[in-house]
């Protein structure tokens, strides 16, 4: 038996342990217990603080009898303990200190050598090896006074006093889903302070918010205009409760931290206006990154003018998306801007005449008047089925998130081929790779040749601020180059480079599209039909007269002052 009772009284544990080493009588354990009990305390606390015994002898015998290390908490850096571990209601609760992690094993210290309930949860809550190490109880709960103290001042510090006043309407029911809700009265200042983030984030015009633990660091930070910066430094031990607080808000399994989950926040920041998140959590080696995408529905209403288009491949791309079939495609790397884009045009072509059916994983802009599909490969909802299922519901225009596999691609071209106009993307560096990659699917290229119409690539460049860029001067050899033109060097070109001041980041303030745009003529198309490459196909395209690359769209946009040669080289230079 592993308990003794007495007077209906049941002793396990460290009441136990204490009858049976004769370190306390019976009676006084019972009452000891029952006190404890009451306050809200660990029994060995309770023991200690009432001078019961004397907290090096506790240790001292529970190093003899269970044959665990004793060490002096007090003499080691509390900076490297791994508190970002586990979460610190978890500590709070069982009276444990992670202070060492070592491959996959967790060492604990503790006061209590047979607190096995604790050790459990320890282990289920981190899926490490749990191995105890005995501290005096007094010195332990100074040093865990101490790091609590040391978490408050630094998050007070991060926060401002405003910050009361800000309503987040998340929505009801924020259950934690498994767990006991660790974020009560006592996690004020940590709800404060993710609101305060994802506040500024807003205000700043963030497109992604990175939370991320280290050893014996964490970061907070925001990718804007495209470039990642740090944006705040918590102290590393309140890791856990930053990930249980957004895990709730997303309605996330916060119990679950070993595999990657996805949700959605809504925060409704007035009565006319809600922000989306999409939230992905990861579990990593010091605990989980958290990144939060920030989808901003205005964004595909910006209008056509807004994204940067020159004036022929404005013209260009609003032939391309009236004509009434074929296919446009956009391609572009991973936040390019390639969705904002896309429904650009689906606005533009958005009535109630038409029916336009979109299938994207996932559906990060949501529109009015278009019916739109998040793809779940769990439930078999690809984007083969998606398009199957599209092309029996009378559709005028699909707008298809990716073409990944030969599958797609064929029911693609099959729609575009029977009178219905089809929107999509490829991961492809310029235009004329595109229709080579096409081919490469296993695509037939006569059915490339007869479905496409457009192809457009394109990159994000960041905005020069109109406050404080200044010229930059360089020699005339330098400007050629660049692949600037010898006339536009003699008739005077001037260029800018960014500065930076308060108005702006880094002298950047917002971003604009530059696009290489290639029409599928005749001669394209024959070229096509012959197999010919990409290198063949840029070459013809240039000689027609109706494409000009990347490179060469960037540097329109440095003649015309609106970005730097600096940030063209950075998105557009091999």
């Amino acid at each position: 038996m592993n308990t003794m009772t007495n007077a209906g009284v049941n002793l396990k544990g460290f009441a136990r342990y204490l009858v049976n080493t004769k370190l306390l009588d019976l009676e006084t354990t019972i009452e000891a217990q029952e006190e404890a009990s009451k306050q809200g305390l660990p029994l060995v606390s309770h023991v200690v603080q009432h001078g019961m015994l004397a907290p090096r002898k506790i240790a001292e015998l529970a190093h003899q009898e269970f044959g665990l290390p004793l060490l002096d908490i007090t003499a080691l850096n509390k900076e490297l303990f791994p508190l970002n571990q586990v979460d610190s209601s978890l500590i709070d609760k069982h009276h444990l200190l992670p202070i060492f992690k070592r491959g996959n094993r967790l060492f604990l210290a503790a006061s209590d050598p047979t607190n096995q309930e604790g050790i459990k949860e320890f282990q289920f809550h981190t899926g490490l090896a749990i191995e105890l190490i005995l501290v005096e109880e007094d010195k332990l709960t100074q040093t865990l006074e101490e790091v609590s103290k040391s978490a408050d001042a630094a998050m007070g510090a991060l926060l401002e006093e405003n910050l009361e006043n800000i309503d987040f309407d998340i929505g009801a029911d924020e259950a934690s889903q498994g767990e006991d809700d660790s974020l009560d009265v006592d996690e004020a200042p940590v709800v404060r302070f993710v609101n305060k983030i994802l506040l500024d984030a807003i205000n700043d015009g963030v497109s992604d918010i990175h939370f991320e633990p280290y050893e014996k660091s964490y970061r907070i930070r925001y990718r804007q205009d495209g470039m990642l910066y740090e944006k705040a430094t918590p102290p590393v031990n309140i890791a856990q409760r930053l990930s249980s607080r957004l895990k709730v808000m997303a309605r996330l399994n916060i119990a679950e931290r070993r595999v990657p989950q996805d949700g959605r926040i809504k925060l409704k920041i007035s009565k006319n206006q809600a922000i989306d998140f999409r939230v992905n959590t990861c579990p990593t080696v010091y605990g989980e990154k958290v990144v939060l995408r920030i989808l901003d529905s205005s964004a595909a209403k910006v209008g056509i003018d807004a994204l940067g288009f020159e004036e022929d491949q404005r013209e260009l791309f609003l032939k391309a998306i009236h004509r009434p079939y074929g296919m446009i495609l956009v391609t572009g790397p991973t936040g390019s801007g390639k969705t904002v884009s896309l429904y650009t045009a689906l606005n533009i072509l958005n009535s109630p005449e038409v029916n336009i059916s979109t299938a994207e994983d996932p559906v990060e802009i949501q529109v009015d008047g278009i019916n739109q599909v998040n793809i779940n490969t769990a439930t078999g909802l690809d984007f083969a089925s998606a398009l199957r299922a599209f092309l029996r519901q009378d559709p005028d225009i699909i707008m298809v998130g990716e073409i990944r596999d030969l599958e797609t691609g064929e029911i693609a071209v099959k729609a575009a081929q029977t009178g219905h106009l089809v929107l999509s993307t490829l991961h492809t560096n310029d235009a004329p790779q595109t229709l080579t990659r096409l081919a490469n699917m296993g695509i037939p290229p006569y059915n490339i040749a007869s479905s496409v119409n457009l192809i457009m690539a394109q990159r994000l460049a960041r905005r020069l601020c109109e406050n404080c860029k200044t010229v930059e001067e360089l020699p005339r050899t330098a400007l050629l180059e660049e692949g600037f033109s010898e006339a536009e060097v003699a008739e005077g070109l001037t260029i800018y480079k960014a500065v930076g001041c308060d108005r702006c980041t880094n002298g950047y303030k917002g971003r604009v599209g530059v696009f290489e745009i290639l029409p599928v003529t005749e001669g394209i198309g024959q070229l096509i039909m012959e197999e010919g490459n990409a290198i063949q196909l840029k070459e013809l395209a240039l000689k027609e007269g109706y494409y000009y690359d990347l490179r060469t769209a960037g540097l329109m946009k440095v003649k015309a002052g609106i970005t730097s040669l600096e940030e063209i080289n950075r998105i557009t230079k091999d």
